[in-house]
């Protein structure tokens, strides 16, 4: 169960993190805990938020020690700490997109690369299934979904394809919508036509924009000064928030007109630790196609 996923950026993020002999650390993306079970090999303590059943389940077969793993969404890290006695760690990460177990597992639905229901929930436990969503919405919401979530430049065709083909039958599955949007658009290039629309609908379903504003602000107050956040983002839309954020509460400092100069930015304030975003190396993308997305940015609370 454990072998099928490789944590992306591995090292680059856990030295990011700057671990120190037992600080306590947040992995809010636990997955199969790879992340953690380096930070825990350096002598931290990890609270792993994760909202899978699945996951949590694999990860505690392992019994790892200095590990607490809770079920949740990183949106509710303050929350989650204040619930384990706890206002401020040493470092948080986030990991974020779909671990390989959940694109491998056709049950799923986060994938076509194997038919199975249009599910795409992190969290099976309730809440709406994409299915639901490609059944109930109207062709004016599933475009701005797609657009949104997905940039699809043809989020509008592949609406009105969608309410075409479900007034013959329903669309259950995961190779039926990719079917669909294949005919609709065509096939170019080496991506599937599908990938958009599918990253669309999960964002939406698992409010992930949504929970990555939150995780980001509360977290950032969670961090005790000299504290880092970390991290790893795998759609451009997701790395634009989190660029713009860290930019904003690491400020700039402006000229005044009495001279001198005045820091002007969101508080709490941070350093960039990355300049720009760090990429997988070639032998690790070699190795791990997945990574070839991924963008690592970190940043560390000052003390004012």
């Amino acid at each position: 169960m454990m072998s099928g996923h490789v944590s992306v950026m591995l090292i680059e993020a856990v030295d990011a993190l700057n671990i120190k002999e037992g600080g306590v650390y947040v992995d809010g993306t636990l997955g199969r805990a790879g992340h953690t079970k380096e930070i825990l090999r350096r002598g931290g303590k990890v609270i792993g938020i994760d909202r899978d059943d699945d996951a949590l389940k694999a990860v505690e077969a392992l019994s790892v020690q200095g590990l607490k793993a809770v079920k949740g969404n990183h949106g509710d890290v303050a929350r989650i700490l204040k619930n384990e006695g706890l206002e401020k760690v040493d470092g948080i990460l986030l990991d974020l997109g779909v671990s390989s177990p959940q694109l491998d597992e056709g049950e799923r639905g986060f994938s076509f690369r194997a038919d199975g229901p249009l599910d795409m929930r992190m969290d099976r436990t309730g809440g709406v299934t994409a299915a639901d969503v490609v059944r109930d919405l109207d062709e004016f919401g599933l475009t701005e979904i797609f657009r949104k979530y997905g940039e699809e430049p043809n989020a509008r065709r592949i609406a009105k394809a969608i309410v075409k083909a479900r007034g013959v039958s329903s669309i259950d599955t995961t190779l039926q919508l990719a079917e669909i949007v294949e005919r609709t658009v065509g096939r170019r290039g080496a991506h599937h036509p599908a990938t958009r629309v599918f990253q669309a609908l999960r964002m939406h379903v698992n409010d992930e924009m949504g929970e990555l504003e939150k995780a980001l602000a509360d977290g950032l107050g969670c961090l005790k000064p000299g504290g880092r956040m970390v991290v790893i983002t795998f759609e451009s839309l997701t790395d634009r928030v989190v660029k713009r954020f860290f930019a904003a509460h690491a400020g700039r400092m402006v000229s005044l007109q009495q001279g001198g100069e005045m820091w002007e930015g969101e508080l709490p304030r941070v350093m960039q630790v990355t300049r720009k975003a760090v990429v997988a190396s070639d032998q690790e993308i070699a190795a791990n196609p997945r990574s070839r997305s991924a963008k690592l940015r970190a940043v560390e609370r000052m003390v004012a």
